[in-house]
């Protein structure tokens, strides 16, 4: 990869991480568009607790299976402000780890010969000539 293609990888990483780690701490306790669509004809009190009413949310459960990052936060950590952005971080560095590895599969897998002697796969001179 070219030192040109990792800077941007870099900073693209960079600028995830921040977004992920400061910005989701100020992300909005209301309900986003499929929370507000589950919860249509519902009777929410004032604390947004569905009470009544006939919706979808109303069948909503905690999570059985649970784990370290569930509701967008990290288990054990008392401020949901940290545990918000910490599982941000974390999300974003499983997600480019993934995303790499598979790319440098494909890649390497792609960069492979195919053993059959076919002139297309033998690359050619940058004057045209293989």
């Amino acid at each position: 990869m070219r030192k040109r293609t990792w800077g941007f990888v870099a900073s693209g990483l960079l600028v995830s991480l921040l977004l992920a780690g400061v910005v989701s701490g100020f992300a909005s306790a209301h309900p986003d568009g499929l929370e507000s669509a589950l919860r249509e004809g519902c009777i929410v009190d004032a604390e947004g607790a569905v009470t009544g009413g006939d919706c979808p949310a109303q069948r909503e459960q905690e999570h059985e299976i649970g784990g370290p990052l569930a509701d967008y936060g990290v288990t054990g950590i008392a401020d949901d402000t940290l545990a918000t952005g910490l599982s941000g971080v974390v999300g974003v560095l499983l997600t480019f780890a993934l995303a790499g590895g598979g790319f440098w599969l494909v890649r390497r897998r792609a960069g492979q010969p195919t053993g059959d002697g076919d002139a297309a796969a033998q690359p050619t001179s940058a004057a045209g000539v293989g």
